[in-house]
């Protein structure tokens, strides 16, 4: 007759030895049931590592949501403060033209001299300029027609050269050398050169 421990002993070689494949298992039902809880506890296991990994995965992803709306804030923020700026310098300047123009007024009323008056005004265009080129504005020069700069209203026969500016009813400008307004001229068509040319 067997003792306890030897059955135990039994029980347990039993356990290392037994088998168990998808169709068939050739453990006792008590093996079985203690290798399927050991199975479930590792799955288990597995299953909150991932909860733990997915839940810092959606802490990283709230807290990078949290600084780029913070960022969007600030840059909107730096944005329309760099805009106000660039509004108050200008709009400084226009004022100090504005203290020119009421002077020219002023002088213009004061007393009935059309010198006076033309004095105000250069000194008006003159401080206008000044703002315009401290601001990167330049007046675009236009002695022959480019399409690039200038916008042709009219063309007349000339003896002048072909496609030479003959007026400028609005100037161009440009700023940083970029344009920012066309220049409206009168343009030179010289149809006697080219009928020479034709001739010879």
């Amino acid at each position: 007759m067997k003792n306890d421990r030897e059955t135990t002993n039994e029980q347990e070689q039993e356990q290392d030895s037994c088998e168990c494949s998808q169709d068939s298992c050739e453990c006792s039902d008590d093996t079985r049931y203690k290798k399927e809880a050991v199975g479930i506890e590792i799955l288990k296991q597995s299953v909150d590592e991932q909860k733990a990994l997915a839940q810092d995965y959606y802490d990283q992803l709230v807290r990078l949501k949290a600084d780029f709306d913070n960022f969007r804030r600030r840059s909107e923020k730096e944005k329309k403060d760099y805009l106000d700026w660039g509004k108050e310098k200008v709009l400084v300047k226009q004022i100090a033209i504005n203290d020119v123009l009421q002077h020219a007024l002023k002088s213009a009323k004061a007393g009935n001299n059309i010198e006076s008056i033309v004095v105000g005004l250069d000194m008006i265009s003159k401080e206008f300029a000044k703002m315009l080129k401290e601001e990167g504005v330049e007046e675009i020069q236009c002695e022959k027609f480019d399409p690039n700069t200038c916008e042709a209203l009219d063309y007349v026969e000339s003896d002048e050269e072909d496609n030479k500016v003959l007026e400028i009813y609005q100037k161009g400008y440009k700023m940083n050398d970029k344009l920012i307004r066309t220049a409206k001229v009168k343009v030179a068509k010289n149809d006697k050169k080219f009928e020479n040319k034709k001739g010879n």
